[in-house]
């Protein structure tokens, strides 16, 4: 029986599920190490009706595996690491990522001429009013 559950509190007996539906359903995601752990397990099965047990133990849908075992085969299996919606990150051109320093180091610097302006006036209004 699986840990999960157990309760503690019923000695060694099982609790019950927990009903209550989420209010937004978690969509699965897969590892490519998992998708390749499961299409070499289904492959290393040889009697009948076990690739059907190998499903249903792990929650999967054959077209799942039949789509894994496609991908293995064209190559595909081991790019999936990465396989998060949107614009994938690009790696910037040095000339950009010194153009970026650049431009933080110049803000820094108009930062400190400021500061240094101000001190000045305030020396020079106060020394005026001494002399």
């Amino acid at each position: 029986m699986p840990s999960q559950l157990l309760n503690p509190e019923s000695n060694g007996k099982a609790a019950r599920p927990d009903p209550e539906v989420l209010e937004k359903p978690v969509r699965r995601k897969f590892t490519a190490a998992y998708k390749l752990a499961m299409v070499e397990a289904a492959d290393r099965c040889t009697e009948l009706g076990e690739i059907g047990a190998l499903l249903r133990r792990e929650g999967l849908y054959s077209s799942q595996l039949s789509t894994w075992r496609n991908q293995r085969q064209q190559g595909q299996l081991q790019a999936l690491a990465d396989d998060k919606r949107g614009c994938k990150a690009t790696i910037p051109h040095p000339v950009q990522q010194e153009l970026a320093q650049l431009r933080r180091e110049n803000q820094q610097l108009r930062h400190k001429m400021q500061q240094a302006e101000l001190i000045i006036d305030i020396q020079k209004k106060a020394l005026g009013h001494f002399w």
